[in-house]
C-alpha cells in the first residue's frame, strides 16, 4: 500500500503526463542521475563529471576540484526542477545548495557546459523522435521593446495552438531578474535580430520552447552510442539528454560533449506539437507499437 502511495505522489507532482512503457526494473534501473552517470561511463560516453551528495561539504569539495560552471539539481526528478546553473562562485554554490534541498534528499553536483541542447527518444522500434530545447527567447526588431516582443511570440504560441504543452512565456519576476542581470528591462529595444535570452533554464513553464531536429542528421555513429544505452538499460523506451558544443549532426567523441541523463518515462507530448521545425509524421506508428507491450507492473514503485 505505501509503494502505491509513493508512486502515485510521484506520477501526480513530479511525472505528470509522462509516458509509462517500462517495466519497474527498468524505472529502478534508471531513476537517478547517478545510475544514468554511471552508464554513460560504462559505455565509453562523454558525460559531466559528477558528485552525489548530501552535505555542503562535500559540494564544496568538488568545486574546489573541477571549479567552476558547475549545476546543482535533485539526485530524482524532472522538467529542470530544483536545478541551478550556471553556478559561477561559492556563494552561489552556497545557496544552490541549501535550495535544491526541498525537491530531494540527495542532490547532484555536475560540471556544466554551455551548448545545444538535445532530447532524443530512443526505443526498441528505433529512434522516435529528436528534439532541441531552447530556453524562453525574442528575436529584436529595433523596434519593439521586450514587453512588446514577448506579447507578439505569445500572440503566435495561441495561433499555434502549443498550449498548455508549450507554454506562453510569463512577465514574472524570474524573467525580470533575468533581464536586469543582462542590464536589460521589459521595456529594453533590442536590436534587429538580437536574441535575447529571458532565462537560462529550460522549462516549459517558463516559455522554453522546442524544435522537431530532423533524424537523418544524426551520424550513424551517435545513432550507436544511442542504442547503446537503450541497450544497456534493457528499456522499452528512454528519453536521453544530451549537450552538444556544435550539434548532434557531428560524432558526440569529436567535439565538446555531455551526457546529461536518462528518462524511463518521457514526457512524449513535447514531440507532437514543436514550436519550430515540422510536425513529425511518424509518432502514431510508435505510439501503436509502445501501446502493444504488455507491462504488468506499472503500478509499482
Amino acid at each position: 500500500m505505501a509503494t502505491k502511495l509513493i508512486h502515485w505522489f510521484l506520477s501526480r507532482f513530479f511525472l505528470s503526463g509522462c509516458s509509462d512503457y517500462n517495466p519497474l526494473e527498468v524505472r529502478r534501473a534508471c531513476r537517478s542521475k547517478a545510475q544514468a552517470r554511471d552508464a554513460f561511463e560504462k559505455n565509453i560516453l562523454p558525460y559531466a563529471k559528477g558528485k552525489t551528495f548530501i552535505g555542503l561539504y562535500s559540494a564544496f569539495k568538488f568545486s574546489d576540484k573541477y571549479g567552476f560552471p558547475l549545476v546543482i539539481k535533485p539526485n530524482v526528478g524532472g522538467f529542470s526542477r530544483g536545478a541551478y546553473f550556471p553556478i559561477e562562485n561559492k556563494v552561489q554554490l552556497l545557496k544552490a545548495g541549501i535550495g535544491v534541498k526541498k525537491w530531494w534528499p540527495t542532490s547532484i553536483i555536475e560540471q556544466y557546459l554551455l551548448g545545444k541542447n538535445y532530447r532524443v527518444v530512443m526505443t526498441k522500434f528505433g529512434i522516435m523522435s529528436i528534439l532541441r530545447r531552447y530556453p524562453p527567447f525574442v528575436v529584436g526588431d529595433g523596434v519593439q521593446t521586450i514587453d512588446t516582443l514577448i506579447n507578439v511570440e505569445n500572440a503566435l504560441r495561441k495561433k499555434m495552438q502549443l498550449m498548455p504543452i508549450t507554454h506562453l512565456i510569463p512577465k514574472n519576476r524570474a524573467i525580470k531578474k533575468h533581464l536586469k542581470q543582462q542590464n536589460m528591462d521589459f521595456f529594453t529595444i533590442p536590436t534587429d535580430k538580437q536574441r535575447v535570452y529571458l532565462h537560462h533554464k529550460i522549462s516549459l513553464k517558463l516559455g522554453s520552447s522546442i524544435e522537431i531536429v530532423d533524424k537523418d542528421t544524426l551520424t550513424d555513429n551517435n545513432k550507436q552510442d544511442l542504442i547503446k544505452v537503450l541497450n544497456f538499460f534493457n528499456a522499452n523506451i528512454l528519453g536521453i539528454d544530451v549537450i552538444c558544443k556544435q550539434g548532434i549532426e557531428v560524432d558526440f567523441d569529436a567535439q565538446q560533449c555531455i551526457f546529461l541523463e536518462v528518462n524511463s518515462r518521457p514526457f512524449l507530448k513535447m514531440h507532437d506539437n514543436p514550436r519550430y521545425g515540422e510536425k513529425p509524421k511518424n509518432l502514431n506508428v510508435f505510439y501503436n507499437k509502445l501501446e502493444q507491450l504488455e507491462i504488468t507492473d506499472n503500478e509499482k514503485y
